[in-house]
């Protein structure tokens, strides 16, 4: 009997875990509006899970300050105004140019050939046309070195700016100008390998000031049961 309940409590964290990643990179990959109502059923059905997983789920996105849970009106994803911008890309360097700073001549080989494949990719995703790929690889290469740098707390604020980063960018970018310009992820890796910290610091601060510069304009989105097909249960999928 005891095994059964811990058989089932994984189950439901991982369900959990499933939802939580899915609602997450929907909002990083710009696949969800910002403001759109998260309705509990609608995302039950969404994902193949019972709206106790969703609930669950929703919580924990909204105390890592992902998505906004009002009392009476539910969960939707944050709509941050472009005053917001300046706040958060203050915050993101702060941290990031720090991050890039340590990092600076201290990467072996196989750690820059990893970021190298990142940008390689996330370039290819831009040239055919990927967008929702490129936007992830590229929040995949910020958080990256963070997780590189080795401070659990610089990490954890990476993954709180990085989704706020998103929207701003879904909300405001000028029409045209893709998210985070791959060649600028080049100069970065360039500077962390050729060594000196206040160029890699200051490689990653021009980096952030061309992304907050790019700020101006708005977008659409897609329906909740499209945009969580891959994280859905197989059985769900064939209903």
């Amino acid at each position: 009997m005891a095994a059964t309940r811990l058989k089932r409590a994984r189950s439901a964290d991982t369900a959990t875990d499933r939802v939580y990643q899915g609602i997450y990179q929907a909002i990083v990959e710009h696949r969800l509006a910002p403001g759109l109502r998260l309705r509990e059923e609608e995302l039950a059905e969404s994902f193949g899970v019972s709206r106790t997983v969703v609930r669950q789920a929703l919580q924990r996105l909204a105390a890592d300050q992902v998505i906004e849970l009002q009392h009476n009106r539910g969960a939707q994803v944050p709509q941050p105004d472009l005053a917001q911008a300046a706040s958060v890309f203050a915050a993101r360097q702060v941290v990031e140019c720090e991050i890039a700073r340590q990092l600076a001549g201290r990467l072996t080989p196989a750690q820059l050939a990893a970021l190298r494949a990142l940008v390689i990719a996330e370039a290819e995703a831009l040239q055919r046309g990927d967008h929702a790929t490129a936007v992830r690889l590229s929040g995949q290469f910020h958080r990256e070195l963070a997780a590189l740098g080795g401070n659990p707390v610089f990490l954890r604020w990476i993954d709180e700016l990085l989704p706020i980063t998103s929207l701003l960018i879904m909300l405001y970018q000028r029409h045209g100008h893709p998210g985070c310009v791959a060649h600028r992820h080049e100069d970065l890796v360039e500077a962390l390998a050729s060594g000196p910290p206040a160029r890699a610091a200051a490689e990653m601060r021009r980096h952030l000031q061309e992304l907050a510069r790019s700020l101006a304009q708005t977008p659409a989105a897609a329906a909740l049961r499209d945009v969580f097909a891959s994280y859905r249960e197989p059985a769900a999928t064939a209903r």
